[in-house]
């Protein structure tokens, strides 16, 4: 079963469309056979879903914004190299989370980013930074990019 069979069984569907730029760059750029994803929020239609501080009360819909920023992350990766079977491994996810003051719990809130990659890639784990921001772009609740290693072709 491929990359993308694996996601699509898990995410009950294929995934969306990669979403727009949200300024002057490249959503991904691809260089010594590593492929950087730029940062990639909540979007889903066009609109960003999952907004505001997450604190602990509300760290399980930090959790889905980190799922669906991943799905996106994965959706440009496609766009770019156009299958995800040419991973070789995801090496790093960096996560930002608007965090309330006090809060802690970005490690799991990128528990629901690294779970996307698992369904997609199987054990393979990959490193990751989870940190605490006090604005995101948009107002977004999460931000996450990655660096993949891409497969020789």
């Amino acid at each position: 079963m491929s990359a993308e069979e694996r996601l699509a069984a898990y995410l009950l569907g294929p995934l969306p469309e990669a979403p727009a730029a949200a300024g002057a760059y490249a959503q991904v750029v691809v260089a010594g056979g590593l492929a950087f994803v730029s940062g990639q929020l909540p979007l889903s239609g066009g609109k960003v879903r999952y907004t505001g501080a997450v604190g602990p009360e509300n760290a399980s819909e930090g959790r889905e914004a980190a799922r669906l920023c991943a799905i996106n992350v994965l959706s440009q990766l496609k766009a770019e190299i156009g299958s995800l079977d040419r991973v070789a491994r995801v090496v790093r996810l960096s996560g930002y989370v608007c965090s309330e003051r006090g809060f802690a719990g970005q490690p799991a809130v990128m528990d629901g980013a690294s779970d996307i990659f698992a369904a997609a890639f199987g054990p393979r784990t990959h490193a990751r930074v989870a940190i605490g921001v006090a604005s995101l772009p948009l107002e977004a609740m999460v931000e996450v990019d990655a660096i993949a290693e891409l497969a020789q072709p």
